[in-house]
Formats: C-alpha cells, structure tokens, sequence
C-alpha cells in the first residue's frame, strides 16, 4: 500500500518511472535499516492510516503525503539533527521532480515541526504532528511495543544515559496542556496518551 500510494503521489508529478522507482527504493532502504525498530515502514503505514481517518480535513493532502514519507527518512540516535537531514533530503528529492517552491517549503516546515511537536499555526501540520503522536494513545500493549522498540534504537546507550533522556521526553509531553493540538486526536487519545507516559514514566 505504501509504495501504491508513492508511485501515484509522484506519477502526478512526473512520468519518469524510473526516477519514481529510485526515489521509493530509496525510502524503502532508509526506513528498513537494520538500526530501525519504530521508526520503520510500519510506522509510516499507521501514520497513513491515521490521516486517512481525517483526509477531509486536511487542506493539502499531496504535501501532507510527501511528508509522511520524508519525515522520519534520515534518522539516527546518535543525531539530533535527524529532522533537518530529513527535511533537506525531501527538498532534494522533491526538487528532481520540480515541484513547487511553496509545496516545498511546507513540507519542510512540517518534517522540523515533529521535532517539538508543538502547535502550529497551520492546521494540516497540526493534524500531522498528532498522527505522528498517536502511537502515545494507544492500548497500552501496543504503547510498550513502541517504547521498547525507540529503546532497541538507542541500543548503543546505557540505561545510566537513556533513561534520564527518556524521562526528560516524557515529562515534556505530559507538561503540554494537550500533547494533541486538534479536536479529533485529542478526543480518540489524549487521556490514554498521558496515562501511558505516566506508566511509563514510572519504569524508569
């Protein structure tokens, strides 16, 4: 499904197939390093199934697309550049098959935006950085599936390191008001979300 969807968002774009096929060969790669065990294909096939839930309220459904697929495409633990590689990447990519400065630039704008996760003035990235964070919400089974694997990709840290990091992430959200800035996500998962970090938060 994923790929489907990446070879009709560019073939909109361009008809050169082969760079089509590069271009996905390519995310392919990245997102099934043998150092990646959240931040995978599988992650970005539940960010697609999330925003598919509210594709009628999101203003530009192309950009959104391009930036699921580049948002996480640059990524390692020992980094905390991750989101900028990430954006400069899609602008590269995007580039090559020309479209549109505005396009670009947004799609940039809302990759560096999954850094803070803070609310945004422009709603497609809020609805974005909130399908970025709903695996926060989710059963609780499904929620320690996903802290255990962001621990697996920090492997290379000791516990003595990761944990005082980890804790830093968890007490960030929880001192958010809403960790979900649109009305749909907050009210599917806000209350789980801070019950699971607290949870957590208490593991550690």
């Amino acid at each position: 499904m994923l790929q489907k969807k990446f070879n009709e968002l560019l073939t909109k774009y361009t008809d050169d197939k082969s760079l089509i096929n590069t271009l996905w060969s390519e995310i392919e790669k990245k997102y099934s390093g043998n150092k990646r065990h959240y931040h995978t294909l599988q992650h970005l096939d539940n960010l697609l199934a999330q925003l598919t839930d509210v594709k009628e309220e999101i203003q530009y459904w192309d950009t959104i697309l391009f930036t699921l697929y580049y948002h996480d495409v640059i990524y390692n633990a020992t980094k905390s550049d991750n989101e900028v590689k990430s954006a400069e990447l899609a602008e590269k990519r995007m580039k090559e098959i020309s479209l549109s400065s505005e396009v670009i630039e947004q799609c940039k704008k809302q990759i560096l935006a999954t850094k803070s996760h803070h609310k945004s003035i422009d709603s497609d990235t809020n609805y974005f950085t909130d399908a970025d964070l709903s695996v926060l919400g989710q059963s609780w089974e499904t929620y320690t599936l996903y802290y255990k694997n962001v621990r697996k990709e920090y492997a290379i840290y000791p516990s003595f390191i990761y944990n005082p990091g980890r804790k830093k992430v968890l007490l960030h959200f929880l001192s958010m008001d809403r960790i979900f800035k649109t009305d749909f996500f907050y009210n599917q998962f806000e209350t789980q979300a801070k019950l699971n970090l607290q949870r957590e938060l208490k593991s550690l």
